[in-house]
């Protein structure tokens, strides 16, 4: 394991066994966050391309068949087998 160190007045100082424990903790609770974040990451562009889109379910506009079926495979995106490090996002 590396000696992690910290930069005080009187130079370069070792970190405490509760510091190194707290560092720890922090790189692996960050670790475990990554499908939460990778997830998030997809969530918000899948929300983005439906915003893009949500003119077209308006009243006084006819939603195609092919655009009614793009918006579901969006919606469905979170089902992909890869989700959410590898999806493939649909094309209109």
């Amino acid at each position: 394991m590396t000696n992690l160190t910290k930069a005080t007045a009187n130079g370069q100082v070792s970190f405490s066994e509760q510091e190194t424990a707290e560092h720890n903790a922090a790189i692996t609770a960050w670790t475990a966050g990554a499908t939460d974040r990778a997830a998030a990451e997809v969530r918000t562009t899948r929300d983005g391309l439906l915003a893009d889109t949500d003119w077209t379910g308006m009243s006084d506009v006819t939603m195609t068949a092919e655009m009614a079926a793009y918006r579901q495979a969006l919606r469905d995106i979170t089902d992909q087998a890869g989700f959410p490090q590898s999806v493939e996002f649909p094309e209109v």
